[in-house]
């Protein structure tokens, strides 16, 4: 059964509706050049403003899914040299703010948050779906985009460590019931980047290859070079802002993986876990917000489907969000007012799906 869906609004037509999302780091780069603060204000409004668009009534879903085609790798093509000239501005602005007021670093902070909510909310979004990609181009332009936030790792470990393994106790990416975002965030940094070493070493072995023929430790010791070169070229002022980009883009992530599977699991039949099923993940279909996301809140079609390129997802009748991702971000913030949200839609659920609560 896949859920009813409606057609593009009028100011949002067919498949150009995707590319809107080019509009984000356009915005953030061009508030840039104004001031460090101006592009925060840029980026807080788009996010206040989508998730407050995700509440309207009948806000319109996103429309059936469509066969892919070279436009819609287009859009995730097009992203990359946007982020990286983004990247670039951010940095050649930091540096210019080189003093050891703390004005000066309050606005190296605050445009590190904003440049940080484009490279995690789409950067690391298009690197997932281009890593999912059967091209080697793609793929290799997912572990740039990834290298670009110090998180290569997730390269490894979402794809051989998270598909398998979501929405059971084994993953350190799927949330328990009762776990709040703060306890889930370094459960799962610590567990992911574990899990991705661990998964690369075995490879490794299973294949008889030498480490240095391992994509993930070049990957990570470029990412040290980067920085090094960076704060050599540029000044602390670059550094720091690389680092707090980096960190938002993360933060932006393992929030959206505590969102996506939060209180399911997998029953163990005959001690093996059952397939992933489409009431396993959470989902969303905000027309709006899957422009900027290509489509990651159909979540479930996803999982079930890995290679199925974005415009393909269907919107399945898996388990539902109260709002999209843009709102649900905020509300994860808050652990009693997701608990009081969560918790009612959890209990809806046949009792099989509803994972045991977390550590206290």
């Amino acid at each position: 059964m896949i859920l009813p869906a409606t057609s593009s609004p009028p100011w949002l037509p067919g498949p150009s509706r995707f590319a809107l999302a080019w509009t984000l780091p356009l915005a953030i780069a061009a508030a840039a050049w104004v001031s460090p603060w101006a592009a925060w204000g840029v980026g807080v409004l788009v996010q206040v403003g989508l998730a407050l668009l995700e509440r309207v009534p009948g806000n319109a879903r996103s429309p059936q899914a469509v066969p892919a085609s070279r436009w819609f790798a287009l859009v995730l093509w097009v992203h990359a040299p946007l982020q990286f000239a983004l990247l670039g501005i951010g940095a050649g602005v930091a540096a210019t703010l080189q003093d050891s007021t703390l004005a000066g670093w309050g606005a190296v902070l605050a445009l590190g948050i904003a440049v940080g909510g484009v490279t995690g909310s789409q950067g690391i979004t298009f690197a997932h779906e281009l890593g999912h990609s059967r091209r080697r181009f793609d793929r290799a332009l997912a572990w740039l985009l990834m290298a670009s936030v110090n998180y290569s790792h997730f390269m490894v470990e979402h794809y051989r460590g998270h598909h398998p393994r979501a929405a059971t106790r084994d993953d350190p990416a799927s949330a328990r019931r009762g776990e709040s975002l703060w306890r889930f965030l370094p459960r799962t940094l610590v567990g992911s980047w574990r899990s991705a070493w661990r998964l690369e070493s075995q490879r490794l072995r299973q294949f008889g290859l030498a480490w240095w023929r391992s994509t993930l430790l070049w990957a990570t010791v470029g990412q040290g070079v980067w920085l090094g070169l960076l704060v050599a070229w540029l000044g602390q002022a670059a550094l720091l802002f690389w680092l707090v980009q980096s960190a938002y883009a993360v933060f932006l992530l393992e929030t959206i993986n505590y969102i996506e599977h939060y209180g399911l699991r997998r029953r163990e039949v005959g001690g093996r876990v059952e397939p992933f099923g489409m009431m396993h993940a959470w989902n969303a279909d905000h027309c709006l917000t899957n422009c900027f996301v290509v489509n990651l809140q159909r979540h479930s079609d996803h999982h079930l489907h890995a290679w199925k390129p974005y415009p393909e997802l269907q919107a399945l009748p898996g388990p539902q969000l109260p709002t999209g991702y843009a709102g649900c971000l905020l509300l994860a913030t808050i652990p009693p007012l997701w608990f009081k949200l969560m918790h009612p839609r959890l209990a809806a659920l046949p009792p099989i799906l509803q994972a045991q609560p977390g550590p206290s």
